[in-house]
Order: structure tokens, then C-alpha cells, then sequence
């Protein structure tokens, strides 16, 4: 899994990409729990457009941000490939997730 980001004002873009297992998922954590320590930014978008696939560990990193997310900070998970977003959809995680799925 590679991440790059781009940063704007008070938003970054973290752009996912590869396999996003258990091997990989501690390093989003770790760069998803350092954007939201970020006092400067209230919003953190996450590029799944290149995630070939996204294991229950994967999952449980975006669930468990999702829930430290306070009033003033957004996450938004952004065109996910084919395959995350069926198994957003099976595991029930984009009832709690904000997924923008890419316009047809």
C-alpha cells in the first residue's frame, strides 16, 4: 500500500493505493490519527479510486476513525474502487461511513 497526500487549506487528500490488508492497515492508521491531531484541519478525504482490495482490518481502521471524528472534523472516503465498495456495502460499513461514489 502506498499513500500520498495533497494538502489545501484546512482539508488533505490522502490517496490510497494497493492492498489494503492487515500488513498495511496499521500505517493508514497511523497517518489518518495523525491528520486528526492536526488542529488546522477539519477535513480528511480519502482517495480509494486505486485500493485493490480492503480486508476486515482495513475496515475496523476507517470504522475506528470514523467514530474518533468530533464535531468539527469530516471524513469522506472518495471514489472507491469496484471491489471496496462492494464490500462496503456487505459489511454494512458505508451505512457509517461518507462515501462519494464517482458520478457516471
Amino acid at each position: 500500500m502506498q499513500i500520498t497526500e495533497e494538502r489545501k487549506e484546512h482539508s488533505v487528500t490522502l490517496a490510497v493505493s494497493g492492498r489494503l490488508d492487515v500488513n498495511a492497515s496499521a500505517g493508514l492508521e497511523e497517518e489518518i490519527t495523525k491528520w486528526l491531531a492536526s488542529p488546522v484541519i477539519n477535513r480528511l478525504i480519502l482517495d480509494f479510486s486505486a485500493v485493490e482490495y480492503i480486508s476486515s482490518a482495513g475496515i475496523r481502521v476507517l470504522l475506528s476513525a470514523q467514530k474518533k471524528m468530533k464535531e468539527n472534523h469530516e471524513m469522506i472516503i472518495k471514489n472507491p474502487s469496484q471491489f471496496c465498495r462492494q464490500v462496503f456495502e456487505v459489511t454494512g460499513a458505508d451505512i457509517f461511513l461518507k462515501i462519494l461514489y464517482p458520478s457516471k
